[in-house]
């Protein structure tokens, strides 16, 4: 950072650290509680996941705005003061003796840790833009914007088929409920929640067994998508998309759908208006006689 930038956050630094602080729980931390969920969903199988991304895109053209005002604004400020904090290299130690060491390094490291993982797996899954020549151009080729909305279930499984990604993930996932939970604790501290050595005891267990329940959460994620039979969650999505388009809940668009779906309905037109051509001049016989 520049010397100007570093004294606008050393002259605003008691309200930039409670922002920074209120913005790790909400909306970032709530988001990606509510994401680890929705993901879990898929333990009730391919049809649930689609159902809960439907309701998430039936937002349309205001997605994308909901997207950056509630989600990657409030992450990249998080993430961009989360860097002046560690740099600046000012431990909270001296003024709270019973904040161990480690603690203080492990929150440092696993947000570092957990952003460069949210930066790769939204490209990973979404390719970070969503214009076609950016995904044609640079996100596929690289083999990354994996992730189709109207067949969550299967891309996602696609997505993550091997062992380097399912374990990349699970580093990710530890790194981002860590951070999380042991936010939490320490933004009491910072807003004056728990200040007696027996009121941060107690708030260890209490942030500790709801980043245990959260992990399992976002844990079991992993373990439902591997176990999808992709063809058949394919069926589901296409029979559940059709649905939803006749009823109006969401909008066609063919750049939410995998491309193996695309493929088989061209191909299936194809063979249609070829059947149709064929059958034409027969017919046309028929009725001269």
């Amino acid at each position: 950072m520049s010397a100007t930038s570093l004294d606008f956050f050393s002259k605003n630094e008691f309200l930039i650290r409670r922002l920074h602080s209120l913005s790790g729980l909400i909306p970032v931390g709530a988001y990606m509680t509510v994401h680890l969920l929705v993901n879990a969903s898929l333990l009730n199988g391919a049809g649930a996941f689609q159902s809960n991304v439907n309701q998430i895109h039936s937002l349309g053209k205001l997605l994308p705005m909901v997207e950056w005002a509630f989600i990657f604004l409030p992450l990249i400020f998080h993430a961009v003061v989360g860097v002046w904090i560690i740099r600046s290299g000012k431990s909270n130690h001296d003024n709270y003796r019973y904040v161990a060491n480690w603690r203080y390094t492990l929150q440092r490291w696993s947000g570092v840790i957990a952003i460069l993982f949210i930066f790769t797996h939204v490209f990973h899954l979404h390719g970070w833009f969503h214009g076609d020549w950016w995904l044609t151009n640079v996100a596929e080729p690289l083999g990354m914007a994996n992730f189709r909305a109207y067949n969550a279930a299967s891309t996602l499984a696609v997505a993550m088929g091997g062992i380097a990604w399912p374990i990349f993930y699970f580093l990710g996932i530890v790194a981002c409920v860590f951070h999380l939970a042991n936010g939490v604790w320490t933004m009491g501290i910072t807003w004056g929640v728990w200040i007696s050595p027996a009121a941060q005891r107690r708030a260890t267990y209490l942030c500790s067994a709801g980043g245990l329940l959260l992990l399992i959460v976002g844990l079991s994620a992993l373990f439902a998508v591997k176990q999808i039979d992709i063809e058949e969650a394919k069926i589901t999505e296409d029979k559940m998309y059709q649905a939803e388009v006749a009823a109006g809940r969401i909008v066609p668009n063919p750049h939410k759908r995998s491309e193996a779906v695309e493929l088989e309905e061209a191909d299936a037109d194809a063979a249609k208006a070829n059947s149709d051509a064929e059958s034409g001049p027969a017919d046309q016989a028929v009725e001269g006689e």
